[in-house]
This record gives structure tokens, C-alpha cells and sequence, in this order.
């Protein structure tokens, strides 16, 4: 029966990472590194048997993705292109007046979700370069109320 060395583990690890490199997904190279990880506690304990080889090349993986979704991806986040509930309460300068009938654009100093002008509505009428804040993004439209 075949059992794996520790260099397949390696090449398997090292295969793995650089496909993350053609599918820039950055999930793969977490299970390429596990299988990395692999290889060198099978060059520490030669006598691993084969299922013993996949459970700790699955259970590594699931942990370091785990990490990986819990810890790290969040770091890896910017103000731009993000969550519409990380801009409430941001503050812009309205282009044209706006009223409950009608639209208007407010401008942003800092791009909010990528863009810094963005179409705009609010509950009550609002004078053309007044200041305004961000109450709720709804669909391509912001819904603002008018700044303290």
C-alpha cells in the first residue's frame, strides 16, 4: 500500500501555493501550507500512518482557514469598497438642494464605497452646500439628514 513521504507532503504544499497564484482566491494556500506543515511532522514522526497523514492535513486546514476567516481577513478591509454600515454619519456637502420630492448629490471630501459623489435623498428640505450626514445607504441612493 502507498504511503506518503514527507516530500510529496512538501511538493503537494508547494503545488498548492503557487496554484493560489493562477486562482487568486487566497483560500488555497492555506491547504498548502497545512500540507507543508505535514511534511515536516511526518519528517519528525516517519511512522504516521496514511489516515492519520489526511486527519491532521484536514484538520490543519480547517484551522488555518478558520484563522484565516475569524482573525485576518478583517485586518484586510478598507473604507473604500466596504460595508454600507461602516459609513453612517460620514459628512458631505450637498451639490444641489435637495426636498423630500426630490434628489439631489452630496459630495464627499474621501470616497465613501468608491465613489465621492453619490445620489441623495432626505425626509426634510435641505439648502444647496449645507452639510450633511449619512443616515442610511439604500441600494445606489443615501439617505442624509442635515449636520449638527
Amino acid at each position: 500500500m502507498f504511503s506518503p513521504e514527507w516530500w510529496h507532503w512538501m511538493v503537494l504544499g508547494l503545488s498548492l501555493t503557487m496554484a493560489e497564484m493562477a486562482i487568486p482566491a487566497f483560500f488555497l494556500v492555506w491547504f498548502g501550507i497545512a500540507a507543508a506543515a505535514v511534511g515536516v511532522i511526518l519528517l519528525a514522526v516517519p511512522e504516521l500512518s496514511l489516515a492519520s497523514q489526511f486527519l491532521l492535513w484536514a484538520a490543519l486546514s480547517a484551522m488555518l482557514v478558520g484563522l484565516w476567516f475569524r482573525y485576518l481577513k478583517p485586518r484586510t478591509r478598507t473604507a473604500v469598497g466596504t460595508s454600507a454600515a461602516n459609513v453612517g454619519g460620514e459628512v458631505g456637502i450637498l451639490v444641489s438642494g435637495v426636498t423630500p420630492e426630490t434628489r439631489a448629490q452630496v459630495r464627499f471630501q474621501k470616497p465613501i464605497l468608491g465613489a465621492d459623489v453619490w445620489e441623495c435623498y432626505a425626509d426634510t428640505a435641505i439648502g444647496a452646500g449645507e452639510r450633511v450626514r449619512i443616515v442610511a445607504v439604500e441600494g445606489s441612493y443615501i439617505k442624509v439628514e442635515q449636520a449638527r
